[in-house]
């Protein structure tokens, strides 16, 4: 995901999103644990699909929108 696509969407649909994200992050890491074995590439392109969701809401809630 860019940052171009974070920002064209609304401050509700990256609340979803950020909470798909963080329910696809719990699954990965269960089934870690579990001894099965998630595609590791996987978990940086999360963490960092996280983070830009994470930046954007935060630059808005700064900007007052």
């Amino acid at each position: 995901m860019k940052v171009s696509e974070v920002r064209e969407k609304g401050s509700d649909e990256l609340q979803g999103e950020l909470l798909e994200l963080y329910r696809e992050q719990f699954k990965m890491r269960m089934q870690k644990g579990t001894g099965q074995s998630p595609r590791p590439d996987r978990f940086g392109k999360l963490r960092k699909d996280i983070a830009r969701i994470k930046t954007v809401l935060n630059q808005r809630s700064m900007a007052g929108e």
